[in-house]
């Protein structure tokens, strides 16, 4: 670990998850720098040591610095964590690739499936004629709330990657008394339990603003995890996957917490706000959103089975009335039970 702590690490992305990671990793001594894209959070950042429009209330540690620089943060880096929106992923990946040294290894932290082409986030990297083998590709992910770790309190996630060093280094570099992480070499079934599960916690949050109880909620956990598991297994996921961190444990955190960006727009709509008046006033991206219309054009293509992603993008995109909605769903043909 000794040998470790002299790597050098680039953090993508200045929001609550980005500055978190960022924070833990100064705090345990490495030297890391934090990309911000707007002058102005750079200019609170810098002055004040404190992310005041993300993670209020924490002083980030004095070995981590800031910078606006793309090729600054990915330069001379052993390791470049993607903490970014998942549409502009491919854009940022893709420039400051070029910088980076071969042997860096490259991990993103976001969840999500890009709307225009319907990738994953490893399958984005590689169409940047980069392979994962290569550049050490690896994606984190889990159930993980930034307020959350940025305290403290004892969390559990799960890094894949194809290249079990590069899993094993970014475990070893990342770990800490709170936090702790597991490995995986199934990294697409790792991305898409991450994406997926915050269509279903849009689902919740709309239960719940609608008045449903916990049997209502519970519901949609279990059969929202079977079509989860449904398009994961067909795009080439391990099943067993989802009985993770990345699958189950993701999706119980977002589907029960207010703290969840997804969570709280299905709230707001269950309750009867619009969708884009709820989207105008976030200021962090509320990725299932876009990843709803992703799965739902994935599951139309490729005639997947997933009536509760197909229900939520008709109340996201066309209008449809919540309530009526969840009768549509209890309305269809009987059947059994399976996954």
């Amino acid at each position: 670990m000794n040998e470790l702590l002299d790597y050098r690490i680039g953090v993508v992305g200045a929001g609550s998850w980005g500055t978190t990671l960022a924070h833990m990793l100064a705090e345990k001594g490495f030297n890391v720098t934090l990309w911000v894209y707007e002058p102005e959070l750079l200019e609170i950042l810098t002055s004040g040591r404190c992310n005041t429009w993300y993670l209020p209330d924490i002083e980030l540690d004095q070995g981590l610095s800031f910078t606006n620089s793309l090729k600054a943060v990915v330069s001379n880096k052993q390791i470049v964590l993607w903490v970014t929106p998942v549409k502009v992923f491919g854009e940022l990946f893709s420039r400051g690739l070029p910088y980076s040294l071969r042997e860096a290894i490259h991990v993103c932290a976001s969840k999500g499936i890009e709307t225009n082409t319907l990738k994953s986030i490893s399958q984005i990297a590689e169409e940047h004629g980069h392979s994962l083998a290569q550049h050490k590709f690896s994606v984190l992910s889990g159930p993980s709330f930034a307020a959350e770790v940025s305290r403290k309190m004892p969390t559990a996630v799960v890094v894949a990657s194809r290249d079990e060093e590069s899993a094993a280094v970014v475990q070893q570099v990342m770990a800490t008394p709170f936090f702790r992480i597991y490995s995986s070499q199934d990294i697409l079934g790792v991305e898409l339990g991450g994406a997926l599960k915050n269509v279903i916690a849009i689902a919740a949050g709309i239960s719940e603003g609608l008045g449903y109880g916990h049997n209502t909620r519970a519901a949609l956990i279990t059969r929202g995890l079977a079509e989860i598991i449904r398009l994961g297994t067909f795009w080439g996921a391990d099943p067993r996957t989802f009985g993770g961190l990345s699958g189950i444990g993701d999706l119980v955190l977002t589907c029960t917490s207010t703290l969840s960006r997804n969570y709280g727009v299905g709230l707001r709509i269950g309750k009867g706000q619009r969708v884009d008046e709820i989207l105008s006033k976030l200021k962090m991206v509320a990725e299932g959103v876009y990843t709803t219309k992703s799965a739902f054009s994935l599951s139309v293509q490729y005639a997947i089975d997933m009536p509760i992603v197909h229900e939520i993008y008709k109340v996201l995109f066309e209008n449809k009335l919540p309530r009526q909605a969840v009768k549509d769903l209890m309305a269809r043909d009987l059947k059994r039970e399976i996954t």
